[in-house]
């Protein structure tokens, strides 16, 4: 039977996530046979693994960290919310429909267990090591009947669990306290010590605060974990995406991408922001546009509300202006089926309206079916004209999430080549592309096209070529680059945390 710790917070965004990361990798480094879990994610970032199943994003980073291929048995049960209190609910990698939260809570999840169960019967028996996560807090009253991914995982393992609160948010102090309060005393007793996170300044100020912590729970503080700035690692959720906002326009590059309602896998887009001549930023209204050298419409969950939200904010008027003086739009998933003619939703997959006019500027239209398309895909890009350049670029590897499919009324460029058998069922050419005034349209379904290194910096030389500035060598390894940060977090969370109280807690000889 594996070794097993357990990560829950007092609320949600308080680490959960980053630490069970961190612990991925420490366990790692000790040559120890880890294995990430989370029982339930809600979060419209997933990810597709090789078997063509969908997971959570954070697992996928876990399980990075833990030096594994993502697997949906990390996460069996995926929540993708598509609005008006509902979710596409997702087990084992396949979606099974969309329910109300009423209906997921008070019938389905405790059916959806089954799935949880078997996952963590795989796992603990092949792993040596298992660091779960839970989701937001396991001390909500009027969920805790129906939920599964907090204390009824903890009980079903009887693992020990380890309880985060945010001290930069505040009130952490009354946060552990009062949760603890609120758990069931077989709960409480499961909790085996605190963990008190993204602290900035003096620890040794904190050693009051700490000392009435253990004295008023009986609980142990295993440590104090300090604020990272940067971490480098995929982020999950809404909040995180609320972190990004405030960017600094001050690098040569400019790109703008459209926070749409129910924008998804926004972590598309990481690598871009992370190269050092770029400033991305997120907009919400048409004030906010100002003038990119690049605008990206990203994927979304409900890509017909998003492309209403578009024409209802004057951001599409905007872009129209934009992209006629010479700015490149580029589109993905659901970005990409706005850029054509028009999106029809016969079966009623998105919303109750049957068809939408696309913002027009491909000669593509797209209709949704009742199944998704889940597949990794390795493509090449042939021949993408961009500014006065051509790009040519190989090995982009990548994944696509889509209801849709897109149809062609005209003879269109294709910028990329799907090689292999990831998607037998679909045309080996992907995207699409064409000229509107002096700028460019650039769509794909492939997301990830931007973490190939040499894509995305020829994409960065071609804009850089506009404004007169020096094409670059590539300059970030993305790859290099999240293992660097792996090791910084588990280096950080190592230096805080008692590892060795830690060791002694999960049973460990």
């Amino acid at each position: 039977m594996a070794k097993t710790v357990m990560l829950m917070g007092t609320s949600s965004h308080v680490g959960k996530s980053i630490i069970t990361t961190a612990l991925c990798r420490i366990f790692q480094q000790q040559g120890q046979k880890v294995i990430p879990f989370k029982a339930q994610n809600m979060a419209l970032n997933s990810y597709v693994t090789k078997e063509g199943l969908e997971m959570g994003r954070a697992q996928v980073a876990q399980a990075e960290a833990a030096g594994l291929e993502p697997m949906v048995v990390m996460n069996p049960v995926l929540l993708k919310p598509t609005g008006n209190s509902c979710s596409q609910v997702i087990i084992n990698g396949k979606p099974v429909g969309n329910m109300s939260a009423r209906e997921y809570h008070k019938g389905y999840s405790l059916q959806a267990f089954s799935a949880v169960k078997a996952a963590l019967d795989k796992i603990t028996s092949e792993y040596e090591t298992v660091v779960i996560e839970g989701a937001g807090s396991p001390a909500e009253v009027n969920l805790k009947d129906n939920d599964i991914v907090n204390m009824r995982v903890a009980k079903y393992l009887q693992a020990p669990v380890l309880l985060i609160a945010d001290i930069d948010r505040g009130g952490a102090l009354a946060a552990l306290v009062g949760t603890l309060e609120l758990l069931d005393d077989d709960e409480r007793e499961l909790v085996k010590g605190l963990i008190i996170n993204k602290f900035r300044g003096d620890v040794s100020l904190l050693t009051p605060a700490i000392d009435f912590l253990e004295a008023k729970t009986g609980k142990p503080v295993l440590g104090v974990v300090p604020h990272i700035e940067k971490l480098g690692i995929d982020d999950e959720d809404s909040v995180s995406l609320e972190e990004k906002q405030n960017t600094a326009l001050d690098k040569p590059i400019n790109i703008a991408v459209i926070q749409t309602p129910k924008l998804s896998n926004f972590t598309d887009f990481d690598s871009l922001a992370a190269e050092p001549d770029v400033s991305l930023y997120y907009v919400q209204d048409e004030a906010d546009l100002k003038n990119p050298d690049m605008i990206i419409l990203p994927g979304s969950k409900n890509t017909t509300e998003d492309l209403a939200y578009i024409r209802k904010s004057g951001i599409e008027e905007a872009i129209q202006k934009l992209v006629a003086k010479g700015t490149v739009l580029f589109g993905i998933c659901g970005g990409y089926q706005m850029l054509g003619k028009a999106i029809y939703d016969p079966h009623n997959v998105e919303s109750k309206q049957k068809e939408i006019c696309g913002l027009g500027y491909l000669a593509m239209e797209t209709t949704f079916a009742s199944e998704k398309l889940t597949a990794q895909v390795e493509a090449e890009c042939i021949k993408l004209p961009l500014k006065d350049g051509i790009i040519n670029a190989k090995n982009i590897a990548g994944y696509e999430i889509h209801m849709g499919k897109s149809s062609f009324a005209a003879t269109v460029k294709h910028p990329f080549v799907v090689k292999g058998e990831a998607l037998p069922q679909r045309e080996m050419f992907d995207g699409a592309y064409s000229t509107y005034g002096q700028g460019e349209i650039i769509g794909t379904y492939i997301h990830g096209v931007f973490d190939n290194d040499d894509f995305r910096r020829q994409v960065l030389n071609e804009l850089r070529a506009v404004k007169g500035l020096t094409k670059l060598p590539v300059q970030i390894n993305i790859k290099m680059q999240k293992e660097r940060a792996y090791n910084n977090l588990a280096e950080v969370v190592r230096t805080n945390l008692d590892m060795e109280k830690l060791t002694k807690i999960m049973g460990a000889k």
